[in-house]
């Protein structure tokens, strides 16, 4: 099997007063929805939010740093998280996958009502030594886009159009996902802004566009069309869960000794379930307390 192929490419007008990340989530998206087999609305409302991080993930300086998006919008689907790194890696989880909804009146699947529209989006930034930085914004609407590009204007000041799309086959298989996020950078002219509007309006939906076999490249074309684009760098995103044996043991050492006994009394090993990819871990809490570090004893 060949190197598998960029799927993302961040972009940016001549003048450099737009900047565009673009991906083919598509792989990304089948991976989520084999693993946490979730029903058709909350495979496209973890997708989207999986499209969205893996795009935030880019804008990261570093690969160690990492962004994780948690919507707790009070819906049946519960809480979604995403977690992506400036390597590509990323990865996700909601707390009900399977939730059967009925269709919008335009047939699309109803997001908005699987994730609920009472609640918070937050954009947790880890960027490794320093404390991680948190923003916190009410949901514009569930529907996942709307929320992320609220947060960029609220957060962060930066005028930003976000579109995601994830279409889901009759047999609950992935077609296609993908997403954009176009932002405009200080200085951008008012000529500008309304041409970028006139582009985005005029466009279909990100689905419709990788369905007829168009690539990130092509939306970018399409997106800037008049801006004269130019591709700064590509990336490859794919669906990655970073969980060990050694990170679930350090997880139940910071419960502290005595907590650990208390559980280790009622059941010697302890069954842990990575909530990202559900790889199942048995931890021998016997061994762990013979091994205990001596300094760490409280």
């Amino acid at each position: 099997m060949g190197e598998k192929q960029d799927n993302l490419l961040r972009g940016i007008s001549e003048n450099g007063g737009v900047i565009f990340y673009g991906v083919d989530s598509t792989d990304l998206v089948r991976q989520m929805e084999q693993i946490h087999q979730t029903s058709a609305v909350t495979t496209a409302a973890l997708g989207r939010l999986l499209t969205g991080a893996a795009m935030m993930g880019q804008m990261l300086k570093s690969d160690r740093d990492s962004i994780t998006l948690q919507i707790k919008g009070g819906g049946p689907a519960g809480r979604l998280l995403a977690v992506s790194d400036g390597a590509g890696h990323v990865k996700g989880y909601v707390e009900n996958p399977v939730v059967e909804l009925p269709s919008r009146a335009d047939g699309h699947l109803d997001v908005g009502a699987a994730v609920g529209r009472d609640g918070t989006l937050d954009v947790i930034r880890d960027l490794a030594l320093r404390e991680p930085y948190i923003g916190q914004v009410p949901l514009a609407s569930g529907e996942i886009a709307e929320d992320l590009t609220n947060y960029f204007a609220i957060s962060e000041q930066t005028p930003t159009v976000c579109a995601l799309g994830v279409l889901v086959n009759e047999d609950l298989t992935v077609r296609c996902a993908g997403g954009f996020i176009v932002q405009l950078l200080p200085g951008a002219t008012e000529a500008e802004i309304s041409r970028l509007e006139q582009n985005i309006g005029a466009m279909p939906g990100v689905t419709a566009l990788l369905a007829q076999g168009k690539s990130t490249r092509d939306i970018l074309e399409l997106a800037l069309d008049g801006f004269a684009p130019e591709i700064l760098d590509t990336a490859r995103v794919d669906y990655c869960c970073d969980c060990s044996l050694d990170r679930v043991e350090r997880t139940i050492r910071s419960l502290g000794k005595k907590e650990v006994e208390n559980l280790r009394d009622e059941d010697p090993v302890a069954e842990v379930n990575c909530q990202f990819c559900g790889k199942r871990y048995r931890v021998d809490l016997n061994e762990l307390l013979k091994n205990w570090p001596s300094d760490d004893g409280k």
